[in-house]
């Protein structure tokens, strides 16, 4: 029996060990650098998604993954806050004027955005 062996159809090479052939893989360690959503992201797709989640880790991609899901979220949430302030009349004219109304606005602004990416992105 030959010591290593590729197989063209998965693009694997394995290597003997006694009487089986086992994959030839490599842990990529690149560092993680994902914030809280991609954190999120990848608890959940440990918990609901497993196979997605093997996927992601056996080709490499799950930090990228990870980290354009922080990214993509990131943006919405903002973008989101920005949209719900105008529309609520959350401004700076607010904020000067009364402050703790301001700042329970902006909070639940901030909590109704999140929610929203965490359903739409995170969580999907």
């Amino acid at each position: 029996m030959k010591k290593h062996i590729y197989d063209e159809s998965n693009g694997l090479s394995y290597t003997l060990h006694g009487d089986y052939y086992l994959p030839d893989l490599a842990v990529n360690e690149e560092e993680s650098t994902y914030g809280k959503y991609g954190m999120l992201r990848k608890q959940f797709l440990k918990e609901h998604r497993p196979a997605r989640y093997q996927y992601l880790v056996m080709t490499g991609e799950l930090t990228g993954h990870l980290n354009q899901v922080d990214q993509d979220a990131r943006e919405q949430v903002e973008i989101l806050v920005k949209q719900m302030a105008e529309k609520q009349s959350v401004t700076e004219q607010l904020k000067m004027q009364d402050q703790m109304k301001w700042v329970g606005l902006m909070n639940n602004i901030n909590i109704c955005a999140e929610e929203i990416v965490l359903q739409g992105i995170v969580y999907m």
